[in-house]
């Protein structure tokens, strides 16, 4: 982040070396954080798996509606962060830290409304998604759980991308870290039954609370709250540059609420659509049976892992292009939006590639139920060849929120979810099954990222500017 303000400050375009060492330095810790969020699922997910695949299923078939209200989450975090790394770019610190106020009021607020919605939904939940009798229960214990720590994931979702639009990437690294050890134990002490186990030839008593699937999410809520406070203790530390004080005075202003707005609704829009598709996709594969949906959500959790080096690229993204545009240097934000890109889809081709060779051993990790690894498996390699095009999909959105275009992403995302992949999945999934329904996804995921591709090479996406209002 050094050489990054210092080409802001010496207003020289960079060198190519310059550029693609500005988004590593980036990069590499957001990478790290977001696959430390993807472990907190991988974990989950090979606790619960042990139980057997109707676990799996009760928690595969609300996942698509965890993801939209956690997406949602991210999209209200957004539109405060990228407010943030624009001022800082203007060098407006006191406007940065009156933002930083703002949005964590919101986020309270927020995380309170959207965990009181999710919590009134997780009963019904289940049985609209068309799951069977059997794995109900779990299915809408387990979502009221996730429910009940919407209010920490928000505020975990909110400090962590205001501290990477600062350009503090390696802060939100270390707390997620600490986020997946937290819950790691949690979970084993609450999934499982008490036991003996043998260690060293010893035997040793393990405690459990033997919850079973909710504790899965009691496990990950419990670790939410402890990491949402070592955050905020953060926020509030006296060498914080942006640093919020309980006696600071909190309120809303029209201006910051106004860009927050702008920038989050069309996300949000885009992130309800293809939550909503995906819902619908639960929905169809539900008919397909419990195998199918096991093997369906083990897949996507799988994929998880392969596509999250393109998130974090897309959180260094924003950041080098909202500070860029705040400083008045759209040239700056062009270079950095195409060797991000290009970054994002090197990295892609390599996990894409990783996940073809080792798709077995993957699925193999969640589930002891070969039927369920062989599907699973056989999907997740249809999925390979669509990485590197999903990575620019991912990379250059990201470098588009920078520069407050999330409209252009919202439609982009409605056109391709529910006019390319459903159709071809609704065409295929009779005759292929479960199979049909990832060729429609590899399909749709190649379109897109050919779109945004062009997109990006038109620097369209630059029309908007400063979403901040000037002093």
């Amino acid at each position: 982040m050094i050489s990054f303000s210092a080409l802001l400050r010496e207003g020289r375009a960079p060198t190519r070396r310059e550029a693609v060492s500005a988004v590593l330095a980036l990069s590499w810790p957001a990478i790290v954080q977001q696959l430390m969020l993807t472990l907190v699922q991988y974990i989950d997910t090979v606790m619960v798996g042990s139980l057997g695949p109707n676990a799996t299923a009760s928690v595969g078939v609300v996942s698509s509606s965890v993801w939209l209200f956690n997406g949602l989450l991210g999209a209200a975090a957004t539109g405060f962060a990228v407010q943030v790394a624009q001022h800082i770019g203007a060098r407006e610190t006191e406007r940065a830290r009156e933002v930083v106020r703002e949005s964590m009021l919101f986020s309270l607020l927020f995380g309170v409304f959207m965990g009181s919605a999710a919590a009134a939904l997780s009963f019904p939940l289940p049985g609209l998604l068309g799951a069977e009798e059997a794995i109900r229960p779990d299915a809408s214990a387990y979502f009221l759980i996730v429910g009940c720590s919407m209010p920490f994931l928000m505020a975990i979702n909110l400090m962590s991308s205001l501290l990477r639009c600062m350009g503090d990437t390696r802060t939100p690294m270390i707390f997620n870290i600490t986020l997946n050890i937290l819950n790691t134990i949690f979970n084993f002490l609450l999934i499982y039954e008490p036991r003996e186990a043998s260690v060293f030839g010893l035997r040793v008593f393990l405690p459990g609370a033997g919850l079973g699937v909710p504790g899965a999410a009691l496990g990950s809520a419990l670790a939410s709250l402890l990491v949402a406070l070592l955050f905020l203790r953060r926020f509030t530390g006296r060498d914080f540059p942006l640093r919020v004080s309980l006696r600071d005075r909190f309120r809303f202003t029209r201006g910051c609420l106004s860009a927050m707005v702008r920038i989050a609704i069309p996300q949000a829009m885009a992130h309800t659509a293809s939550c909503g598709a995906q819902i619908a996709v639960t929905v169809i594969v539900a008919g397909l049976g419990t195998q199918a949906v096991a093997a369906n959500s083990l897949a996507v959790t799988a994929e998880a892992l392969c596509y999250q080096p393109g998130y974090g690229v897309s959180t260094a993204a924003t950041t080098l292009v909202g500070q860029s545009i705040g400083a008045g240097r759209r040239d700056l934000a062009v270079r950095f939006a195409r060797v991000s890109t290009l970054l994002g889809m090197l990295l892609m081709t390599g996990t894409g590639l990783l996940m073809f060779l080792f798709a077995e051993p993957l699925i193999g990790m969640f589930t002891p139920d070969a039927d369920v690894m062989r599907l699973g498996a056989s999907v997740l390699r249809i999925e390979a060849f669509a990485e590197p095009l999903f990575a620019a999909s991912i990379v250059a959105s990201g470098a588009f929120s920078g520069a407050g275009d999330t409209k252009w992403s919202f439609a982009a995302n409605l056109l391709s979810m529910w006019g390319v992949r459903l159709p071809i999945a609704l065409l295929l999934i009779g005759s292929l099954g479960l199979t049909g329904m990832w060729i429609a996804m590899a399909c749709e995921l190649s379109l897109k990222g050919l779109v945004f591709l062009w997109r990006l090479r038109s620097k369209k996406w630059l029309d908007s500017g400063m979403v901040v209002t000037r002093a």
